[in-house]
């Protein structure tokens, strides 16, 4: 399965998901959902994956927390806000380059159409 593949699944979930539950509901909420409907379909989910950082040679072993890791390759980042925050991108950009993966999400569930709040993103290792 490529990472497009999966990432229309993904992408998919999420929408049904949106659908039933609407834009305001937390964000835990549609993580545990998400993760949920994931593993139905047959896919590996790592929730709230914790990734050490090292610099200089020293290592913080909590360098940052992915909310989902998907099949060992897609990092997804959730958030439920009523608009697209920079930040977000931003975040989604460092856990793929501090973590090694290429492709990620990011599932703004605050939107009234959750198509407008999702964004795809893959990491060609220039930034």
């Amino acid at each position: 399965m490529t990472d497009e593949d999966l990432t229309g699944i993904i992408i998919g979930e999420a929408i049904r998901i949106h659908r039933r539950l609407g834009s305001r509901v937390f964000e835990a909420a549609y993580e545990e959902f998400l993760a949920l409907a994931l593993v139905k379909r047959g896919l590996e989910v790592h929730r709230q994956c914790l990734f050490p950082v090292t610099f200089d040679g020293h290592t913080v072993p909590v360098g940052y927390r992915i909310d989902l890791l998907v099949n060992e390759r897609i990092v997804v980042e959730l958030t439920c806000s009523d608009r697209s925050h920079d930040a977000h991108l931003r975040q989604l950009l460092t856990y793929l380059r501090l973590s090694g993966h290429r492709t990620g999400l990011l599932i703004n569930f605050g939107f009234e159409r959750l198509i407008d709040g999702v964004q795809r993103l893959v990491y060609d290792g220039e930034r």
